[in-house]
This record gives structure tokens, sequence and C-alpha cells, in this order.
């Protein structure tokens, strides 16, 4: 099983202890691939839009006679080989959202927090509590814990306030809850952050 270590928010080790069973699966990479493909597609807003040779104004007389001129025969100054042509195929505001499979996605969140706790970039937090909005004693408890260059994400069991506005400044770091968890975003970050409390939270929820 997965062992991570367990610190206070002055960044003393306590102890280590043992995680849940959802992080110590062997992680499927070709499902994370797929994971990631689909959030990516999922955000892609699809407002791409161009003009086609019927929408494109102008163009209605015929520039020059059939024959006789030397030049190739064309019958508008609007198709697609000419300046201010229309464009052939043309894109159109579409969705590239599609869904994935219920099985496929839980088995991507559990490979990406295995692979994390695989990699011994998952730090537990005994009470993760900040008593006031401040980024600076946020920063300081990243320092101690010696992850403020790796961009952590910092899971919550419940959304905290305080955690939230004083993270929030800090390039890179970024903050959720237990019951929310994306695959995408666990890779994004080099680390995760964990409250102790939400250890629970995430094994009630995923590990069914």
């Amino acid at each position: 099983m997965a062992m991570a270590k367990v610190y206070n928010m002055d960044g003393k080790q306590l102890r280590e202890i043992e995680l849940p069973g959802v992080f110590g699966i062997k992680p499927n990479q070709s499902v994370l691939h797929e994971a990631v493909k689909n959030h990516l597609a999922n955000k892609r807003q699809g407002t791409q839009s161009a003009l086609t040779r019927a929408e494109v104004r102008g163009g209605g007389r015929k520039p020059w006679r059939q024959k006789g001129t030397g030049r190739a025969r064309t019958g508008s100054t609007r198709a697609p080989n000419w300046t201010h042509g229309g464009v052939t195929f043309a894109p159109k505001p579409r969705s590239y959202a599609y869904s994935l499979n219920k099985k496929v996605k839980r088995l991507a969140l559990l490979s990406a927090l295995s692979l994390r706790a695989e990699r011994g970039e998952i730090v537990v937090i005994e009470n993760l509590q900040m008593p006031e909005v401040k980024t600076k004693s946020f920063l300081k408890f990243l320092t101690a814990i010696e992850l403020d260059s790796k961009k952590p994400l910092v899971v919550t069991p419940e959304v905290n306030r305080t955690v939230v506005l004083s993270a929030r400044n800090l390039p890179g770091v970024d903050t959720t809850t237990a019951t929310i968890l994306s695959p995408y975003e666990i890779l994004r970050h080099g680390a995760m952050i964990i409250d102790e409390a939400a250890l629970a939270t995430i094994e009630e929820v995923f590990g069914r």
C-alpha cells in the first residue's frame, strides 16, 4: 500500500500513514491520456467561424467574359481562389464535447491518484486551516513542507474560504474539494496537499 508523510501547518513531520485503497492501483496510462483529451475537448469553446463562398458579400457579377481574354474563366470574385473570396469547407461554431464511460472516468481518477502516490508527491496535512486570509503565510507553509516550487493542488474536505483566498494569488497553486477531483487537475500540478480529513471523503466517494 502507498504511504504518505503527515505534517502540521508549521511544516513539522508528525508521522507516516497508509493511504486508502484508491491510491494503490496500477496507473493506466492510456486511460489517463483519454481523460486528459476528454477534459481539454470539453473545455473548447468551439466558436471558430469563417464565411463560405455563399456567405461572402459581393461577387455577383461575372468579372470578365467567358472567352477571348486569354485569362482563365471565372464566374465570381468571391471564389475560394480569389483574395477576399469565401473559405472552402469553412469552420462553423460547433461543440467538441463528448462523454466518457463512468468506469473509464473512475479508473482515470484512481490512476492519477495512484501515480502521485507512487512518485511520493502526496503530502497529508493534519489540520489544513488558515487563521486569516494571508498569501504570505500560505507561501511560508508551502516552503516549510518543500512544495513551494511544485505548484501543488490543495485538497480540502469542503470549501475552505481562508485557504482558497490565501492560495489563489500564488502562481500555479490551485484548491479543490475532495468530492470533485479531476484527473486533469491532478496531473497538471506537480504534487498534492491533502487535508487528512479529506482522505476519508476521497475513499468514500471514489472507492466504491
